[in-house]
């Protein structure tokens, strides 16, 4: 569903209305005392009452206003519209750092078309900052987002929230051999690693196990600011798995061919 300017005004108006709503749901809870449950699978995968809380106050809002829309939520699964349109919801993206008191994790909102991510928010209320991006740029806290040139491997900074999401032998060998050859390698981050980059802090992001939700709402800030991000292999990255994310062009070519084979 191809959506006018005019249109993504107005749901970016809408995700900064779910950002504040999931923020008053979820500021209580931080460095508080809270009980937290584990999901279970492969790696330790921590909830807590702030993330429930926060996207059912954003999936009340959808529903009221938009009731044709699908969503799809990390903690309340995927509820069917019959519009295209479809709202994809992270309340705590980074829930690890959360639950440690680290303020590097952040609300995720994207707005897919049906195609593709047109708008997303990365919502950190505690220090204050929102990055936003829509097909014509990307800001924080409304001010521009520019990626910054990094050409060479061997000149970047790179990071990963951590080295147990790679589930194969193969995809973290092809991790270590591109971490092997970079500047400067920095674990965790979550989704504040992805605006650092869209910042123009950090040149690039490999990661894997990643859900749609962990990364829709970051691909539109990373490429209104001029970066690139795709699944391994250069694919489209919202179905989420193995995702690599740079500011520079030049740069996510190289890496892209370091990390194709091990899909």
């Amino acid at each position: 569903m191809s959506l006018n300017a005019e249109q993504i005004g107005e749901f970016q108006a809408f995700a900064e209305q779910l950002a504040d709503a999931a923020a008053l749901a979820i500021k209580p809870y931080f460095r508080a005392s809270l009980e937290v449950e584990d999901k279970g699978g492969r790696l330790y995968d921590p909830v807590t009452v702030a993330d429930k809380a926060a996207e059912d106050a954003m999936r009340e809002l959808i529903q009221a206003r938009y009731p044709a829309h699908g969503i799809l939520g990390e903690e309340a699964g995927v509820a069917v519209g019959s519009s295209p349109l479809t709202w994809v919801l992270d309340p705590i993206d980074g829930t690890r750092a959360f639950i440690t008191g680290l303020p590097l994790w952040g609300t995720l909102i994207a707005l897919n078309d049906g195609t593709r991510p047109v708008v997303g928010v990365m919502n950190q209320p505690f220090t204050g900052e929102r990055f936003v991006g829509t097909p014509a740029g990307a800001w924080r806290s409304g001010t521009p987002l520019k990626t910054r040139a990094c050409a060479d491997l061997a000149s970047a900074t790179l990071m990963c929230t951590t080295p147990d999401m790679f589930d194969t032998a193969e995809r973290k060998v092809a991790f270590e051999a591109v971490a092997g050859k970079a500047r400067l390698m920095r674990y965790g981050g979550d989704c504040y690693a992805y605006c650092m980059l869209a910042s123009g802090f950090v040149d690039v992001i490999v990661e894997a196990s990643l859900q749609p939700y962990d990364v829709q709402a970051l691909m539109p800030i990373i490429e209104g600011a001029g970066g690139v991000i795709t699944a391994w292999d250069g694919s489209s990255a919202q179905d989420g798995g193995c995702v690599v994310a740079c500011g520079d062009r030049t740069l996510h070519a190289q890496v892209v061919e370091m990390l194709r084979h091990a899909m």
